[in-house]
């Protein structure tokens, strides 16, 4: 058969230096998970992030991916690290540099947001390619949520944002401000456009509908949501809805963009109970142009779909596409 190239899959979501926990099985809940993460957060050196994370970014590339989205809360210099690993691998890199204001360890924290969009302007002065990422309605109090949701417009950067992946935090934000985190990132001019909003997993239809209103995306890592035991996206409402999707590799527990794909396209037909809720085309284009237009990418590689795999042989009167999302692993991907 001839060779079949297909756009190369954007990881819209990639958190690079948790791939050391693949494999790791304390932990009984995320909660448990994120103490371990947090730990491993704190010891590394800028010059691990530099060769880990070239180390990440080519088995990326080596599965399909040819773009990432680094979620990065782990300083300044280390982003750099992280652009100059992605730069070695041959991926294309955004850094979607994270805001982090209170919680967590005080390695992801900046003291305000002047600090924080400060070393945002250092690494656009750099030549990196910068998104805004106010970490969670945990991390950034309301007031922060504004004036980061109004540079993101003014500079027309992407923004990202995590948002309804554990119950918990739904809860305390509740508390807080009397409404849920969806409901107070629109409150407070965080949704639009160029917003990823990452997980949604327990998100409502009010919610929903305010994603839907706004035009931004949401962003599912369902490998790193089924190993954390986060849940699942409510897929079917947001289908509903004409909802933007996107995918992550996230914590990187698996590298494989054809079962993210497989999975959001296995939880459809299991709240559906039908088969075939999404097109091969359509998961496709959530696996590269949805997650290049959720980076604000206009250009990254194309892979090459090796048809002369087993996994792929016999197919002359098949649907390449169908058998290439249903029946394969990364592994046909270079």
């Amino acid at each position: 058969m001839p060779p079949l190239t297909v756009p190369g899959f954007v990881d819209a979501r990639c958190h690079a230096f948790q791939r050391a926990l693949r494999g790791r099985a304390r932990g009984g809940d995320f909660w448990a998970w994120r103490d371990e993460m947090v730990a491993l957060a704190e010891s590394l050196t800028v010059e691990q992030i530099r060769r880990e994370y070239a180390d990440v970014y080519r088995e990326l590339r080596a599965n399909g991916y040819t773009a990432v989205g680094e979620f990065h809360y782990l300083g300044l210099d280390e982003a750099r690290a992280a652009a100059d690993a992605a730069a070695e691998a041959g991926v294309a890199f955004v850094c979607l540099y994270a805001c982090y204001l209170r919680g967590g360890s005080a390695r992801f924290r900046q003291a305000s947001v002047s600090e924080y969009l400060t070393q945002v302007e250092a690494l656009r002065g750099d030549g990196i390619a910068v998104g805004v990422a106010p970490h969670s309605v945990r991390a950034c109090p309301a007031d922060a949520l504004r004036e980061l949701g109004a540079y993101a417009a003014d500079h027309e950067l992407p923004l990202h944002v995590h948002a309804d992946e554990q119950p918990r935090e739904i809860e305390e934000c509740l508390a807080e401000t009397g409404l849920r985190p969806i409901e107070l990132l629109a409150r407070e001019g965080c949704l639009g456009p160029g917003t990823t909003v990452v997980h949604a997993t327990h998100a409502d239809g009010r919610e929903l509908d305010l994603l839907r209103d706004s035009g931004a995306r949401i962003c599912v890592c369902p490998t790193t949501e089924a190993n954390l035991g986060d849940g699942f996206l409510p897929v079917a409402r947001v289908l509903h809805r004409s909802i933007g999707i996107c995918i992550g590799s996230d914590s990187n527990v698996r590298i494989d963009p054809l079962e993210e794909l497989r999975e959001i396209e296995g939880i459809a037909r299991r709240q559906a109970f039908r088969r075939n809720v999404l097109s091969a085309e359509r998961l496709l284009c959530y696996g590269a142009d949805e997650g290049a237009g959720a980076l604000g990418l206009e250009r990254w590689d194309d892979v090459r779909v090796d048809l002369d795999h087993v996994s792929l042989r016999g197919l002359e009167d098949g649907d390449v596409f169908a058998a290439l999302v249903f029946g394969c692993s990364a592994e046909v991907l270079g």
